[in-house]
């Protein structure tokens, strides 16, 4: 039986429209149309030329007949073309697939391949092996990008980004999707264990998580964002849609270098920007004169391994404000947030440091959260000692794998997705990750936390970075293996290293191999640790 509120109370266009991150540029654009979108090296776009490009080369991918659900690539650095391609290609309908940059050839063709790409927008330096990745791909349209920034590579498509976007109008005339379920963009993991998988975002998700960042950065309109986050990186955690919404301004730098950020921060009065843990390391470790005359109160968000207290405590000692977030490819970025609290603001910058190291709660649109025991999908006492897998659900997590329903269905098991994080819950409600289930390290029965002991070994004065692996033991089925990297000028033997853990840690968990070199990572400042453990299973205890 119908209540007295289901009748005549229906859905229609005066109260009901598709939630869509568009939205957010036509408001840029008629709001703040004279308020600067882009700046890259000597240029300048404002929302409203910002929004005309949208259109044009919109019209342009439809013009080459581009329909919707249609998946439009791209291989491209942090350019002005790539906060384009976010608004332009789905503005048709069509989806945006934004691929890792250091992606070898094989596996951009396979990204190619499995998203049925119509159109791939390329830059010359990744022409190497994006040639090789397109080789019998006769139907697929390729648009090079150029760049007066860049003139190394080879240009290897049929027709320039400028002569395309020419060829669309800035009067085009397109609608909102009707269903905010549409499919938006498309986004690989990493595929270190096979094949990457691709995972669908839609235009809710996506709208709700650009304004969802907003919210919890508190960034307020016209922020001047710096671009160090790969945009193929989860769509740049939603950020170009966040900044449309808000006015601000996106500075893009197409090499993430020490140098060059620090110039940015002074040049353009930067205001906010995202980075991987190693990024930050980077700046801590940068000369003084880089570092020298730089304002304060710098917003910094990171994400993508939990950084230490020890990196936190430095980059704020220099100043800057650190928030961490926490999410995977299938959240749309960041999810979960170490939101801060008044009642620790009395705290020692040390504990106030161990504080912003925990991932956090569920920020306000995320949905929900819990740690749980990954069989019985059961929480976990809140003891900040229990371990258990992190669960999300909500309208920030992907639509699926792309061709994957086995797959899917697995993530998505019981209600929640899975998302193969281990953690402990402390009294607060705050979750602190404590490894991927991949990355526990079994010894003698004992489960040891490799990040514990990377976050220990970061407190040493002479380490650089360092990455704690599994490595195969006779006696005790596996123990630690820690990869370490010094800064300029220092040295330490391993003897230095063990003396070191056995005074801050229970003796099962010192690592017996101690590998001294440059750690290998993504892109993305994710360190590699399946070549970490393929290198630690190779090498002859020391």
């Amino acid at each position: 039986m119908s209540n007295i509120y289901e009748k005549g109370l229906d859905k229609n266009p005066a109260n009901y429209e598709t939630l869509t991150p568009i939205s957010f540029l036509l408001r840029a654009a008629q709001l703040y149309p004279d308020k600067t979108a882009i700046i890259y090296a000597d240029e300048l776009w404002t929302w409203k030329e910002f929004f005309l490009l949208c259109k044009k080369v919109a019209s342009a991918l439809k013009k080459s007949g581009v329909k919707r659900g249609d998946t439009v690539a791209a291989v491209l650095p942090n350019v002005p073309a790539m906060m384009v391609l976010h608004f332009a290609v789905p503005m048709i309908g069509a989806v945006f697939n934004a691929i890792n940059i250091r992606l070898d050839s094989k596996t951009i063709r396979f990204i190619l391949e499995h998203g049925e790409s119509k159109v791939l927008f390329t830059d010359r330096e990744f022409s190497g092996a994006v040639k090789l990745a397109i080789e019998g791909l006769d139907d697929l349209l390729v648009i090079d990008v150029e760049d007066n920034n860049f003139h190394s590579g080879e240009n290897i498509g049929s027709i320039s980004y400028e002569t395309f976007s020419d060829q669309g109008s800035a009067d085009f005339r397109f609608s909102l999707p009707s269903d905010e379920w549409d499919a938006m963009s498309l986004n690989y993991t990493s595929g270190t264990t096979g094949d990457p998988k691709g995972v669908v975002y839609h235009h809710r998700g996506a709208y709700l998580n650009a304004a969802n960042n907003a919210l919890t950065w508190e960034m307020g309109l016209y922020p001047r964002y710096l671009w160090t986050l790969p945009m193929f990186h989860c769509n740049g955690w939603c950020f170009p849609w966040t900044l449309a919404a808000v006015g601000g301004a996106a500075i893009c730098i197409r090499q993430v270098r020490d140098k060059d950020i620090f110039e940015a921060f002074k040049k353009h009065d930067v205001t906010h920007f995202c980075g991987a843990p190693v990024v930050l390391n980077t700046l801590l470790n940068a000369s003084e004169a880089d570092r020298s005359d730089l304002k304060k109160g710098i917003r910094v968000m990171t994400a993508g391994a939990a950084p230490p207290a020890s990196v936190i405590q430095g980059m704020e000692n220099l100043g800057f404000d650190v928030i961490q977030v926490y999410g995977l490819t299938e959240t749309y970025g960041p999810m979960i947030v170490s939101e801060w609290r008044e009642e620790w603001n009395c705290l020692s910058a040390e504990e106030r440091s161990k504080l912003k190291a925990r991932q956090g709660i569920q920020s306000v649109m995320a949905g929900s959260m819990i740690v749980a025991d990954p069989e019985t999908l059961e929480p976990i006492p809140w003891d900040g000692e229990t371990k258990g897998e992190v669960f999300m659900r909500g309208n920030i997590v992907m639509k699926g794998y792309l061709k994957n329903l086995k797959t899917t269905k697995k993530a998505f098991a019981g209600g929640w997705f899975h998302s193969g994080d281990i953690a402990v819950c402390h009294p607060d409600g705050y979750i602190e990750i404590k490894d991927r289930s991949k990355d526990i390290i079994i010894s003698g029965g004992e489960n040891i936390s490799s990040i514990e002991i990377e976050a220990i070994l970061f407190g040493h004065p002479k380490i650089l970075e360092a990455a704690v692996v599994a490595k195969s033991d006779e006696k005790w089925g596996e123990h630690p293996c820690a990869f370490i990297s010094l800064k300029d000028g220092e040295s330490l033997t391993k003897e230095d290293i063990t003396d070191f853990c056995r005074e801050r840690m229970a003796g099962f968990k010192v690592p017996k191999t101690v590998i001294f070199q440059e750690l290998e990572k993504t892109s993305t400042g994710k360190v590699q640790k399946f070549r970490l453990r393929e290198i630690a299973e190779k090498y002859l205890s020391n």
